[in-house]
């Protein structure tokens, strides 16, 4: 059984929703950040990770993966076009939408009070704004960004979409709020969200 450690408040949710899509059982240690639970099987005390035969991989994007890889779902086969694009979509939502969002917390709460700075913020929402937009240009036909097959940028994008929220960053444009709401409606989204 795997074993996943992190708050569903974190990337770990990325990690608890990919095995509730993939139907495999786990166990789950919602251990905050720096804690004693997570600094135990990450030496830098972040979250999530994810112990599969007491071997612990970090890293909410490489963990969803290597589940995605390793049971044959969520996922296109590696060295084909179709993992190429799907590679590159992960990256842009990465790039393009959580590190702003990971920008914009770590000047809300995580670096100390002297070292934030609020103003970077406004900054920030305009670049989220303009990638919605670059986003929306590369979605397929649906319902999933890769057209008719969910696969690891879908539960990227769904999870930015619920921190963008929480965060004050508006999702604006008009197929990423439908996309989303689509995203949320999944049985195994909400199950997942039933745990926060």
């Amino acid at each position: 059984m795997y074993q996943v450690v992190g708050t569903i408040r974190s990337r770990a949710f990325r990690v608890v929703w990919m095995l509730e899509e993939l139907g495999q059982p786990y166990e789950h240690v919602p251990a905050q950040p720096q804690s004693a639970e997570a600094s135990e099987v990450n030496p830098a005390g972040k979250v999530p990770t994810l112990l599969d035969d007491g071997v612990a991989i970090t890293d909410s994007t490489a963990i969803i993966q290597y589940l995605a890889d390793k049971h044959g779902a969520l996922t296109f086969p590696a060295g084909t076009m179709a993992r190429a694009q799907q590679d590159s979509l992960t990256q842009f939502l990465l790039d393009e939408f959580d590190a702003a969002l990971w920008v914009a917390a770590r000047h809300t709460f995580v670096l100390p009070a002297e070292l934030r700075h609020a103003a970077i913020k406004d900054s920030l929402r305009w670049e989220f704004a303009r990638s919605q937009k670059a986003l929306a240009r590369r979605m397929g036909e649906g319902p999933f960004l890769m057209g008719a097959t969910m696969t690891v940028p879908d539960i990227i994008l769904t999870h930015c979409g619920n921190w963008a929220d929480g965060a004050k960053f508006p999702i604006e444009e008009p197929r990423l709020v439908d996309y989303l709401t689509g995203m949320r409606a999944r049985p195994a989204f909400k199950r997942v969200m039933g745990l926060k």
